[in-house]
C-alpha cells in the first residue's frame, strides 16, 4: 500500500511589537493544526516588520526549538499589507492561511477554512459579524464600503479582514503582482476564482495595543479606493465639464440679456465671489484626486522592492540543504 502524500498549510502571521503574543500565538494555533495533523503538515511564516520591542528574539529562540517556524525579519517597518504579501510569497504550502497575532481573529475557525478548501474553494475568508470597536469606527468603516461600492470596478466583499485562506494558485498569480502599495483583499476578491465568506465574531485584544492609528486607516481605505477605482478621476472630468458648460451658458446668457434686453446688472459681489471660491475649491479637490494617483504612479516607476529581508531564519531550508549534501 502506498502512502499519500500529506500537504502542507503555511499559517501567515505579520508582527510588529507582539512580544507578548507570539508565543500565546504559537501555542494555541498548534493546538488547533494538531487535529487536522492526520492529513497536513503546517509551518509558520512570521513576518516581523522590524520590531523594536523582543519580538524577534522571541520568535528565534522559538524557531530554534521548533523548525516548522520561519521568520522574515525586515530592515525597517513596511506597513501591514506589505508584510503580509512577502508572508504569502515565501509561504510553501499548499494552502496559506493568514491570521493576525493579537488573537481577535479565532484559531478555531482555520478548521472551518480547511472544510471549504477540501469542498472546492481556492479563497475561504472570515466575515466578521461583530466586533467590539467604537461607534465611530464602525460608523467610518460603513461608509467606506458604501463609497468603494459606489465606485470601485471589482466587487469587494463586505466586513472582510485579512483573515483569510489561500490556494497554492492564488499564492503562485500573488508573486506575479507588482504592486508598491498592495490592497491585498481587493487584490485576491479581484482575481475571482471560487470564494467564500465565513461568518464570526471578532473578539477584544487582551494583550498588547492595537498597532493601527486612525491615519493607518485612513491609508487603508484610500488604497482600497484608489487600488480598484479610476472613477474619482472621471468625477473629475466630469464635474469640470459641467462647470464649464454651466459658465459657457452663463456668458451667453449675460451677452443675449445685455445686447438683446438691455439689462443693466447689478455689480454681484457676493456671486462673483462664491463663483470664484467654487471654482478654487472645486480645482484643489480634483487637483489632489489627480495628485494621488500621479503620486502612485510615481511610487510604482521607481521599481523599489515591497520589502527587505534583513534576517531570515529558516531551520527547515538549512536541513533541505543538508540533504542535498549528503
Amino acid at each position: 500500500m502506498v502512502e499519500s502524500k500529506r500537504g502542507l498549510l503555511s499559517i501567515v502571521v505579520p508582527v510588529f511589537n507582539e512580544e507578548d503574543n507570539v508565543e500565546i500565538l504559537y501555542n494555541t494555533v498548534t493546538r488547533v493544526m494538531d487535529l487536522l495533523s492526520d492529513r497536513y503538515d503546517y509551518e509558520f511564516v512570521f513576518t516581523d516588520n522590524h520590531s523594536t520591542d523582543q519580538t524577534f528574539e522571541k520568535l528565534e529562540r522559538l524557531s530554534q526549538r521548533e523548525k516548522r517556524v520561519k521568520v522574515l525579519r525586515f530592515s525597517r517597518n513596511f506597513g501591514y499589507q506589505r508584510s503580509i504579501y512577502t508572508g504569502y510569497i515565501n509561504a510553501s504550502g499548499d494552502a496559506a492561511v493568514q491570521l493576525d497575532c493579537d488573537l481577535q481573529d479565532p484559531p478555531e475557525l482555520i478548521l472551518e477554512f480547511v472544510r471549504h478548501w477540501e469542498a472546492g474553494y481556492q479563497v475561504v475568508y472570515g466575515v466578521r459579524r461583530s466586533r467590539k470597536e467604537s461607534w465611530w469606527i464602525n460608523s467610518v468603516r460603513k461608509a467606506f464600503y458604501w463609497i468603494i461600492d459606489t465606485l470601485s470596478e471589482d466587487t469587494l466583499p463586505h466586513d472582510a479582514g485579512d483573515f483569510r485562506l489561500v490556494d497554492r494558485i492564488v499564492l503562485d498569480e500573488l508573486k506575479k503582482i507588482e504592486d508598491y502599495q498592495p490592497y491585498l483583499r481587493g487584490a485576491i476578491a479581484a482575481m475571482g476564482f471560487k470564494q467564500v465568506g465565513i461568518l464570526y465574531d471578532r473578539a477584544e485584544r487582551t494583550r498588547g495595543r492595537s498597532k493601527f492609528s486612525r491615519g493607518d486607516l485612513i491609508r487603508l481605505a484610500m488604497d482600497g479606493i484608489l487600488n480598484h477605482s479610476v472613477v474619482p478621476l472621471r468625477i473629475a472630468t466630469f464635474t469640470g465639464l459641467a462647470v464649464s458648460l454651466l459658465t459657457f451658458f452663463g456668458i451667453v446668457a449675460y451677452i443675449i440679456g445685455r445686447l438683446l434686453f438691455g439689462q443693466q446688472w447689478p455689480a454681484g459681489f457676493a456671486t462673483t465671489t462664491t463663483l470664484i471660491l467654487l471654482s478654487l475649491s472645486l480645482n484643489a479637490l480634483f487637483l489632489g484626486i489627480i495628485g494621488e494617483y500621479l503620486g502612485r504612479i510615481y511610487q510604482q516607476v521607481k521599481k523599489r522592492p515591497i520589502t527587505i529581508i534583513e534576517r531570515e531564519i529558516d531551520p527547515r531550508a538549512k536541513d533541505r540543504q543538508r540533504e542535498r549534501v549528503h
